[in-house]
């Protein structure tokens, strides 16, 4: 059997098609790509069974992934993360079978691994050398350890306000690191100017059309880890929305193998309520979203004015009968306390916001009885420190400890 069944990659907008053997950006109409398989002769030769055996991470997927030749593939051991059940706060939200698929453990501590993973592994195939991308942290933090791991230069743009641990993990992988005083989209007009002038690959958002077919296998994880049983509700806290777009990716593919059954998860985008263009595209009805102006969150990740994928988020969830919302930064910081004290898992403000989400949605009866919710954590809570303010007492040597009323947790001051 072949390494990868890719075959092109298509223009979803215009229906353009380009090699895959080559580098291509965007489409001529300005679309991103995506990248199309040979799924009529997978269905002949791969099965369901094939997967028995194969090792743990997301390369086990390597039929739908887009390199061509295993020597090319760069990986940190990335994939097949837990889908934990949370048993306590599903009960707290009325929500019987609630579970989240934990990005937290991946290496460099968010999905964005799953994304430089494939996307750094084409780009070593198709002989780059530079690449440059704007980020909110973490993209840039996982990309600038993937490429020094192939050996390309990287070059990244963050907004000073972006966590600190990320800018120190672009530091340390010799990434060429530069600050903008404002937002991503800010750091995306810097990067396209260095892209104009010095031709670097350009690793931003869906500008190059590999970091999806990454991130899909999110879904293709979900998918097996629930034995080829579909759940009825995935909740994605959306920024540039790629890996939302991806899961939905994945498992139409799946339902095109005959994986899967014919109807798909209901996706639902989080936003917040400081920076949610597509939450408000969707309550308008709307086939793209409008720029955000003055965009700001506690969970920076996906504090994104304006995504290049929009009409693919917003498809996705049309299809799906999905939805969009977006919740506020106060009910994100005490949804990931509450998540730490009932679950013991400290979570990201992105992936406390998806759990927000549900906890409205089975409120309001979007979400009904009976029904298997994931909720996806996209990234480790230490990687955002700043977000969680605690205040323990100064003891002395000798001193007693304080004395707290039996299943009271030390009170947690969020910033």
């Amino acid at each position: 059997m072949m390494f990868s069944y890719a075959t092109h990659l298509s223009c979803p907008k215009c229906g353009a098609i380009y090699g895959i053997d080559r580098v291509n950006q965007l489409c001529r109409c300005g679309s991103p790509l995506l990248a199309r398989y040979d799924l009529e002769a997978l269905r002949k030769t791969w099965k369901r069974d094939d997967m028995r055996g194969r090792p743990n991470h997301l390369w086990r997927y390597h039929e739908l992934l887009p390199v061509r030749q295993p020597a090319h593939v760069v990986s940190l051991g990335e994939g097949m993360t837990p889908l934990l059940p949370l048993p306590q706060l599903g009960k707290d939200m009325a929500i019987s079978r609630l579970l989240m698929k934990d990005e937290g453990v991946i290496p460099t501590g968010t999905f964005k691994a799953r994304g430089a993973a494939v996307g750094v592994s084409k780009a070593k195939e198709l002989g780059v050398k530079e690449l440059a991308m704007p980020t909110n942290g973490n993209a840039g933090a996982a990309w600038s350890l993937y490429a020094a791991r192939a050996g390309i230069q990287c070059h990244v743009v963050m907004p000073v306000d972006a966590p600190m641990i990320t800018r120190n993990e672009c530091a340390i992988s010799g990434a060429h690191l530069s600050l903008v005083d404002g937002l991503i989209s800010d750091a995306g007009h810097i990067v396209a100017q260095g892209i104009k002038e010095l031709h670097w690959y350009d690793a931003s958002t869906l500008k190059e059309p590999y970091r999806i077919e990454g991130k899909k296998t999110m879904g293709l994880e979900i998918a097996e880890q629930l034995e080829w049983n579909l759940p009825d509700v995935i909740i994605y806290p959306t920024g540039g929305g790629v890996g939302l777009i991806g899961i939905y990716k994945a498992l139409s593919e799946l339902r095109d193998l005959g994986w899967v059954r014919d109807q798909l998860p209901r996706l639902v985008s989080v936003q917040a309520e400081g920076c949610a263009p597509i939450a408000k595209a969707w309550e308008e009805k709307k086939q793209t979203s409008d720029f955000w102006n003055d965009a700001s969150t506690v969970a920076f990740g996906i504090n994104v004015p304006k995504a290049l994928g929009d009409f693919l988020v917003l498809d996705a969830i049309y299809r799906t009968a999905g939805c969009a919302l977006a919740v506020d930064d106060h009910s994100i910081l005490q949804e990931q306390k509450r998540i730490a004290q009932m679950e013991g898992a400290f979570v990201c403000p992105e992936g406390a916001a998806a759990f927000v989400a549900a906890r409205r949605l089975r409120q309001n009866g979007w979400i009904k009885e009976g029904e298997t919710v994931v909720v996806l954590n996209t990234g480790a809570g230490i990687k955002y420190p700043d977000t969680v303010r605690t205040n323990p007492p100064l003891l002395q040597p000798g001193e007693p400890l304080p004395v707290f009323q039996s299943g009271d947790p030390q009170p947690l001051k969020p910033s």
